[in-house]
């Protein structure tokens, strides 16, 4: 163990950042498209 270097982050999990940006954007546009039909169900309903 004391010849491991400290910047070697060992316990980290690869990250794909792209695949993270795509999701996040994914989940994003989800949660607004699901606030716009709730508001859009509403206005037809009153």
């Amino acid at each position: 163990m004391s010849n491991q270097h400290p910047e070697h982050h060992v316990y980290e999990e690869p990250r794909n950042d792209f695949m993270d940006v795509g999701i996040g954007f994914g989940v994003f546009f989800g949660v607004l498209f699901v606030i716009a039909v709730v508001a859009t169900v509403i206005q037809v309903m009153k």
